[in-house]
């Protein structure tokens, strides 16, 4: 059998986008790795795949993988997929967005996707900041934080990814984290195996712009503060309120069967071109409406 790292070469773009953009301590080089995993491990071809990513560090995975690639603009990732999945349902349509790409300027395509619940596995790396284009706040940035837009503190309350999509009607919910890898890998190939519209947020560090901002020195200590506060959904659940405090579950939120958007539709399409179905005859203009057409056609302008 192949050693591991010979396969990931093999799912990669060997080009002149190597080495790799993402800074030392990032975790979306560990995504990039989930990613690859979990394709293989499903047995799916490079041609069944198509990955759709959007503008920041994120979306530089969509260079780096040897797939079918769309890099598209800031925030709208989910709506070139639902193109694209709605064109061709046979393909596995993955979105690879940040927090700022799909919760902020991206907000409103993700609601109406879950609600769609069109068949798109949406990779959200959460790392509650804008990375790539100055460090500003994001919808998921922490309340007192410090950022280059708040330096006095972020006032606004942050979502919270995975309560957002499973309220909006996603029919897959999970979090994961890039420094508990193995359950990453789990939760990343369910999604991408599942109908329906799944999301995967995976809580990651970005030490050059949130972290030494804050009270991290260095990228280690990002990842010690994810290896202590995510903690398996199970053991969340059990802990009291009291003994919370910056802890957040990891694990599996929501699982439902519901058929996707590109589903129902072919099924409509089916029913609609069954043989023997009446077509209808096209509405004929009435003698009276098509003079009036033609006199408003051969008016002469004032």
């Amino acid at each position: 059998m192949a050693d591991i790292t010979e396969l990931i070469h093999d799912y990669l773009r060997h080009n002149k986008k190597f080495p790799h953009v993402f800074c030392a301590g990032c975790g979306h080089g560990i995504v990039l790795g989930a990613l690859i995993r979990s394709i293989h491990a499903l047995g799916l071809s490079k041609d069944e795949v198509c990955i759709v990513a959007g503008i920041g560090c994120s979306g530089r995975i969509a260079a780096y993988v040897d797939f079918n690639t769309v890099h598209t603009t800031h925030g709208r990732a989910l709506t070139f997929a639902t193109g694209i999945k709605m064109a061709n349902p046979k393909l596995k349509v993955i979105t690879i967005m940040g927090d700022g790409d799909a919760m902020s300027i991206g907000g409103n395509h993700l609601i109406h996707a879950a609600r769609r619940n069109i068949g798109v596995t949406a990779l959200v790396l959460n790392n509650n900041i804008y990375g790539m284009t100055g460090g500003q706040c994001s919808a998921t940035t922490p309340q007192g934080a410090t950022t280059q837009t708040t330096p006095f503190g972020q006032m606004e309350k942050a979502f919270d990814i995975v309560t957002l999509a499973a309220a909006a009607g996603a029919n897959g919910v999970y979090r994961g984290s890039t420094f508990h890898v193995n359950m990453l890998d789990r939760l990343v190939a369910t999604a991408i195996e599942r109908p329906g519209f799944n999301l995967v947020e995976i809580i990651t560090p970005c030490h050059t712009q949130y972290g030494r901002k804050n009270k991290y020195k260095s990228a280690v200590d990002m990842f010690k503060w994810i290896k202590k506060n995510c903690v398996p959904k199970e053991k969340f659940d059990a802990l009291p309120e009291a003994d919370r405090g910056e802890k957040m579950p990891i694990g599996t939120f929501v699982e439902k069967d519901h058929k996707g958007l590109e589903q129902l539709y072919g099924e409509l399409q089916a029913r609609l071109n069954r043989p023997g179905r009446p077509v209808a005859e096209p509405e004929q203009p009435s003698a009276q409406h098509a003079e009036e057409s033609r006199n408003i056609m051969n008016k002469e302008p004032k």
